[in-house]
């Protein structure tokens, strides 16, 4: 749980089969505040031993415990009595995790209302899991002699122990998004948070406890070594592993689960384009880029971090955007003023004024931005760069900050080559007046999720997920349940 003593940091320990306990082998880790690049907390490092004692707990809760036969209606008023709480101490933990990554309070509080509401979807999924009825049909044995008659029918069933590994920059919405759908379907689990951002996985796992939730169903393991997140992906008591994350780390746990051919989801990273056309209405344009590449510091795997703009506004878009980027208020993530925090950790810190010196030796101009910024801590400035195209790294690397290619196109035909040529396929924006012209371009773009003339709206009613190198599978909707079940047929002589 969180102990303190007298002139030491908060301590969160480990969660496992029910009950918080250290490490096996002892240890911690300091988590910064990226406001100040400070150290505010520490957290239990565990290590390979205790992942092997959490899917042991997970896997007892799943084969011996019963977890998958309690009737629906039970899973889900646990799923129920977890979503009142999260509302009821969202507020709270939102400071947390605002404080642990750096995202601004506004959206950490948002996130927790909707964590509430979709954990109050998933309970209302969990008794709706059927299966279908097959016509019975007349089969043939090798022989070509007739079986009996059969009644054939379907069954859906979790698909056993999850392995849950969930990224720094929205800990608690993406175990939410994993955590919801799985104990709807029946499954059991165990967290790997990032390193980088623990806190409020930590938090919302203390709500899990105080729901109800039996021993061994759902489990955290901290940790700051990187073969505990390897070892769990490749951990062969493991059915199925979900992971929002880097591309490259995505690749590495597809690799580990292939050893016992683990189920996969892999929600991973993006280039995404915002396509702005000459008839787009500036202003909704320009706040549509700004939602697609500033919010969340940059930080979102859908980020439209390039802009594509039409050469006949080219210059009148950048100037606006310029403007509008340079007049967002960068401060302190716990203050509602401001629009635009710091970057959520050191080394990504690092990474994103590392792109900026490539942007120079690309010879892009920064028509806004391009530095770090004078707030010190882990704070850069919002950017635009100009004179971009896509053959550039900064058009085709993920940067994973507040820094947006403005990128030229002539016609139709040419965003859509530019916006596809990219190894990712997340997300993207079409800005135009044309109500046709957009549906064209949505449906040429080679992407998951496409928005017309807005960016970054989200919801567990709609599934999110990628093409290409963007990821495997779908999260959220009903798209987002099936990827915790399995289909069996059973068929029964009826003559």
């Amino acid at each position: 749980m969180v102990s303190q003593q007298s002139g030491q940091l908060p301590h969160y320990q480990l969660y496992i089969d029910g009950q918080w306990r250290d490490p096996a082998e002892g240890g911690a880790f300091v988590s910064e505040n990226p406001a100040t690049g400070q150290g505010w907390t520490t957290i239990a490092d565990g290590q390979a031993s205790d992942i092997d004692l959490a899917v042991q707990a997970a896997r007892r809760a799943f084969d011996s415990d019963g977890w998958p036969e309690r009737i629906p209606q039970e899973r889900a008023q646990m799923l129920r009595k977890l979503a009142d709480l999260c509302l009821a101490r969202g507020p709270e933990i939102a400071k947390l995790e605002s404080t642990d990554n750096g995202k601004l309070i506004t959206e950490m509080m948002l996130q927790w209302r909707l964590i509430h509401e979709l954990l109050l979807y998933w309970a209302g999924m969990a008794d709706k899991i059927d299966g279908r009825m097959i016509p019975s049909p007349l089969p043939l044995d090798v022989t070509g002699t007739h079986l009996p008659k059969c009644f054939v029918y379907t069954r859906r069933e979790p698909v056993g122990v999850v392995g849950a590994i969930t990224p720094w920059n929205s800990p608690a919405m993406q175990i939410a998004y994993k955590f919801g759908p799985a104990m709807a379907a029946g499954c059991t689990m165990v967290c790997k948070p990032s390193e980088h951002a623990p806190v409020s996985t930590l938090e919302f796992t203390k709500l899990v406890d105080a729901a109800g939730f039996p021993p061994g169903v759902f489990n955290t393991v901290s940790s700051s070594r990187k073969e505990v997140g390897a070892h769990l992906a490749a951990h062969r008591d493991i059915e199925k592993i979900s992971f929002t994350g880097s591309t490259a780390v995505g690749q590495s746990i597809v690799r580990a689960a292939a050893d016992n051919m683990k189920r996969v989801t892999c929600e991973l990273g993006g280039k995404s384009a915002s396509i702005v056309f000459a008839d787009a209405d500036i202003e909704k344009a320009v706040t549509g880029v700004m939602a697609g590449i500033f919010a969340a510091t940059g930080q979102t795997c859908m980020a439209g971090s390039r802009v594509l703009v039409e050469e006949q506004i080219h210059d009148k878009f950048v100037a606006a955007l310029a403007e509008a980027a340079r007049a967002m208020r960068v401060g302190d993530p716990l203050d509602p003023a401001s629009q635009v925090g710091p970057v959520s950790n050191r080394p990504n810190y690092e990474k994103v004024l590392s792109y900026f010196d490539v942007a120079r030796s690309e010879g892009v101009h920064a028509a806004v931005g391009g530095k770090a910024h004078e707030l010190g801590g882990y704070f850069v400035e919002p950017t635009v760069f100009t004179g971009v195209n896509n053959t550039m790294r900064i058009a085709r690397e993920e940067i994973f900050g507040p820094v947006a290619s403005i990128i030229p196109f002539n016609g139709e035909d040419e965003a859509v080559a530019i916006a596809n040529d990219t190894d990712y396929g997340l997300a993207g924006g079409v800005f135009t007046e044309s109500i046709s012209r957009a549906h064209r371009v949505v449906a040429k773009v080679r992407a998951g999720t496409m928005w017309i003339n807005t960016y970054r709206l989200v919801t567990h009613l709609a599934p999110f997920g990628g093409y290409k190198m963007s990821g495997w599978g779908r999260e959220n909707s009903l798209e987002g349940l099936d990827a915790f079940l399995e289909t069996k047929a059973v068929w029964v002589p009826v003559e």
